[in-house]
Parts: C-alpha cells; structure tokens; sequence
C-alpha cells in the first residue's frame, strides 16, 4: 500500500482534492486496501480535524507533512484470536486493573454481536481490515484463553470420550451375542466419529464470520432460541452435571475400594470411611481442582486424565483375558420373557452403547481453546487432536468389550461391568498392587473428568454476573460458584446413588446431541442441495437417528418397570 507522501508526489494537493465530497469517499472506501478513506474520516470529529489540518500543513517542495493528523492503523484480520483488536481508531488501547483483556469501559452498549458469538470478519469488516469481537468472551472460562492447539485438543477429547461407562460396554454384548454386537459397535463408532467431524466444521464460518464455541448457542442459530432450548438444553445439562455427579459416585465407591484393598495388603486395623464420607473425600478433591480459571488451564489436567483411561481400560481386558475364561462361561444372548420384553432388552443394550459414545456436547468448547483467523482456522488443529484422540479411543473400546465378553460372557455383572467382575472374580488371582493400581487410575480419571464436564456448567453460571455487571467475575466469587455446584453434586449423589443403574435410559436422552442434532444443524446451517447425496445420507441420520433415540428412551424405561430398581435415596452403597 502505497503511503501519503507518494500520492503527494504524484499529484499535488488542491483545495478541492483536500475537501472531496462525503459521496466519493463514502462510495469508494469499500474498495480501498486501507483505512484511510474509512467512514470514520467523514464524523463531525474529523471534519474539525480536516480544518485544523488545513490550516497547519505546510508544503515543502513536493512534500506534503501534516503535524497534528494522527496515523491510521489497520489491524490484520490475523488478529482474530484475541479478545480485541487494539489500536481501532474506535477502541484506545487500554488494559484495566484487573488483567482482563477486554475493557469494558469503552462498550457502551452490547450491540456488537449477540453474548454467544465471537466473529471472524464479515466482508465489510474485511474490506475494512476491523474485526470486532465480543468482549464478555474473554471473561468467561471457556473462551478467556485462546491459546490452544492440536496436542491440549487431543488431551481435552480423548479425557471426556473415554471413562468409566466404557467398562459397561460387555453388558450390551450379552443381550445382543457376538454378530450383532459387534456390527452395533462398530457402527455406532463410525456414525459418531462423523457427526464429530460436522461439530469441528461447524465451530466457525467464514461466510458469516461466526465462532459458534458453545453446543447450546450453535443449536439457537440451528434451530432458534426457543426451539434449541426446547430440543437441546435437557440433555445437554444432564450430560455435564448428570456425568459430574456419577463421576462422584464412582470415585468415592473406588476410593473406598481402594483403602481397603491397600490397607488389606499392609494387615492394617484402620476403619474404613463409610461410602458417603468417602463420597465427601473425593468431592473435596474435585472442588480444589475446579478452582484452576479456564478451560486451557487443564490441559494438563485432561493429559493425566486421558493417560490413566487409557491405562485402566488397557489393564483391567488384558487382566481379564490373560486369567482366562471363566468356567461354565456362556455365550448365548439372554432373552427371557415375552417378545415386547425381548425386543426391549435389545434397545436397552443398544442405549448402553450409545452412552459409551459421550462426550460431544464439550467438542465445540475445546475448538473455542484455539486461535483462528482465515489462513488458520481453527478447524485443522482440532480434526487433528480429534483423529489422534478417537484412534485411541477406538484402541480402547473394542479390545475391552470384545476381551471383557470373552473372559465373562453371561457372567459379567450388569452394574460396574468390567471393574466388578475384576474384583469379584479375580481379587484372590491378582496381585494386590494391580489392582490397588486400577482403583487408583479409576480414581485419577474420575477427578479429572470432572473439571472438563464442570467446566461448561461454570462458564453459564459466571456468564450471569458478567453479563449482569459488565466485568470479570471476581475470584471470590468464583471459588464460591465452583464450590457450591461441586457440593451440590455431592448432595445429589448421595440422594441418588442408583444413578448407574440408568445407563440405557441416559444412553437414549443423550443420543440425539451425539447422533441427531449434529446433522441436523449442519443440514440447517450449510444448507447443502436439495435432494444431493449429502442431502439424503444427513436426513436419514436424522431420522433415523430420532426414531432409535424414542424407542431406548421406551425400553429404558420398560426395563425399569419390568426388572426393578432399588431406590435407595440417601443410603449409598
């Protein structure tokens, strides 16, 4: 771009040249690469600055030097990443007392852009080279760092798409057999990985330059605010406090299993903790690791929690299969009772593997970790993390299922799965330190699954008071918002301590926000051809995918009336 002093060279300045009409500028300033013919030029503010200018320039020769006219700068849409862009004419660069790197002293009001989108440059904004981001973005704890890449993408995913409900995974095997089993994973592998890969696609636009980094605010653009909430809002909740309360329940039992394994091995006479004061141990943990500020702050978190999944769903199929197969096991899908019952049984073992398949409604979030401007968006390092994650997720679950079936077959335990038939049928086998070691990797895991699936719930909670109050939310509050929900989860699962039993009933509420809405949005939003092959291939997902979702929710329910549960409210086992 060529400055001031060559245009003055060329062309020496007249009183009309320096006085053009507001027309001309005002019809030219789209095809200028700068900003020097911006609106901005033409407010009563500058029409003073041009007489002052007027009066102090002076000309030397052919030059042309303007003593008080200040320099424009145009801030690269390379920016994108950050909070704001500094130097706007509009926008003084100023950080506040309290570190955030947005301040709200100059936003007089929040008609930018609505609180859940963060633009990537409209073409207006483009070709004035201005991109203006939504400020309350950089205080909250999801988007307040921006600093994310491939490697804490792959940490975040592979810690919330694996956990505890994969041990489960041989339940569903001994209603379904082997054939079908086996055909029902796969296939349930597959169609999640794709609606994944629509989620990563669908974070950001470049055509309307929006960042979409919440699964609640990409299903109100999909499908409208009342709508998105109608459709998405239950399940979405119940996926992140419904899993921190579980993740509660599981921990607090293996911690208690874990005393008393280790404590066992020593011939210590120490008592025990009852189950709901260890429930109150591992609460305590999980509330002093949810005070860490954002969500890229547990990158490390999620690697130790993403190394210890790994490492107990790899330990607990190899112990199975190495001791070998029960004796009398069996193979023979138990279908008891009348056809209705039968064809209920099969649709709960399917819930059961749907629910294996979480994790989805926290792959938007992740992807707001990142920078993204339109040479690198975001979309590239978060489909790598992505691959890297499911690879060994995939690494994970097959082994497990398929081992666990092999080593236990009808036998598995319906509740716990695979770490119960470890300890119920291998504890005088193993040795203690084995499996005092995949207690403590189920413990590791559990606490740090926690603060990833908090970790949305934080982020509405605290959005209240900043967009109520237009700053930060200070640390006090904070540790007091994260305490209360972290206790809170602690009362539930004390009340509710059969929480597990509801697998296929959880697996069919949550199976639309992994299978359906995904595919729905990207139809909505992408707007492919009408009647084109991604146009079929989305609409059967969808269809299909609601129907199934209906029909576990029944059997869900079925299979609780027909075989019982034991409400035990507050008497934890």
């Amino acid at each position: 771009m060529r400055d001031r002093t060559d245009h003055a060279g060329s062309n020496p300045v007249t009183p009309s040249s320096v006085r053009s009409p507001p027309s001309s500028a005002l019809s030219s300033q789209l095809h200028s690469p700068s900003l020097s013919r911006s609106p901005l030029l033409h407010s009563p503010e500058h029409e003073h600055e041009q007489s002052t200018t007027k009066a102090t320039k002076q000309k030397t020769g052919h030059k042309i030097t303007f003593s008080h006219t200040p320099p424009v700068v145009s801030a690269p849409p390379s920016q994108m990443h950050t909070p704001m862009v500094p130097g706007t004419p509009d926008r003084p660069v100023t950080m506040p007392p309290s570190g955030a790197r947005t301040p709200m002293a100059y936003i007089r009001s929040r008609n930018l852009t609505p609180r859940f989108l963060t633009p990537l440059g409209s073409p207006l904004r483009k070709a004035l080279h201005l991109t203006k981001l939504d400020p309350t973005d950089a205080w909250l704890p999801i988007t307040e760092s921006r600093n994310g890449n491939a490697y804490y993408a792959a940490f975040h995913t592979l810690c919330s798409g694996i956990g505890i409900q994969a041990l489960v995974l041989p339940v569903a095997f001994t209603i379904l057999g082997w054939a079908w089993g086996v055909i029902a994973l796969t296939l349930a592998f597959i169609w999640q990985l794709y609606t994944l890969y629509l989620l990563v696609n669908l974070h950001e636009s470049s055509e309307t330059g929006v960042r979409y980094s919440r699964y609640m605010q990409l299903a109100n653009a999909a499908f409208g605010e009342r709508l998105g909430k109608m459709l998405a809002l239950f399940p979405i909740m119940y996926l992140s406090a419904g899993t921190c309360m579980a993740l509660l329940i599981i921990g607090g039992s293996t911690s208690k299993i874990f005393f008393q394994v280790v404590c066992a091995a020593n011939e210590c006479k120490a008592e025990t903790l009852t189950t709901v004061e260890w429930y109150l141990v591992f609460t305590c943990g999980a509330v002093l690791l949810s005070q860490l500020p954002n969500l890229n702050s547990i990158a490390g978190i999620s690697l130790v929690g993403a190394i210890t999944a790994v490492g107990y769903c790899t330990l607990i199929w190899i112990i199975s299969v190495s001791e070998g197969r029960l004796p009398n096991v069996s193979y023979n899908p138990v279908r008891v009772g009348s056809d209705v019952s039968k064809v209920f049984d099969v649709l709960n073992a399917l819930g059961i593997i749907s629910f294996a398949f979480r994790g989805h409604n926290l792959i938007l979030e992740i992807q707001a970790t990142m920078p993204s401007s339109e040479k690198h968006p975001s979309t590239v390092p978060m489909w790598k993390g992505v691959k890297v994650s499911y690879t060994l997720i995939a690494m994970c679950l097959f082994p497990l299922a398929i081992g666990g079936y092999w080593a236990y077959g009808q036998m598995i335990p319906p509740s716990g799965g695979m770490l119960t038939a470890l300890f119920a049928y291998h504890s005088q086998d193993v040795a203690k330190s084995i499996l005092a070691l995949t207690s403590m990797l189920v413990i590791i895991n559990a606490l740090s699954s926690f603060q990833i699936y908090a970790m949305p719930i934080f982020d509405e909670m605290e959005s209240v008071y900043v967009v109520r109050f237009k700053k930060p939310c200070p640390w006090w509050l904070r540790v007091i918002i994260r305490s209360f929900f972290g206790f809170f989860c602690f009362f539930l699962a004390v009340a509710i301590p059969f929480l597990a039993s509801l697998a296929g009933l959880v697996g069919g509420v949550s199976l639309p926000v992994t299978l359906v809405y995904p595919c729905l949005m990207w139809l909505k939003v992408k707007k492919p051809k009408v009647y084109s092959p991604i146009w079929w291939f989305n609409w059967v997902l969808v269809a299909v995918g609601t129907v199934l979702s209906g029909l576990l929710i029944a059997a869900g329910v079925y299979v609780i009336i027909d075989n019982g549960i034991k409400f035990n409210f507050f008497e934890p086992e």
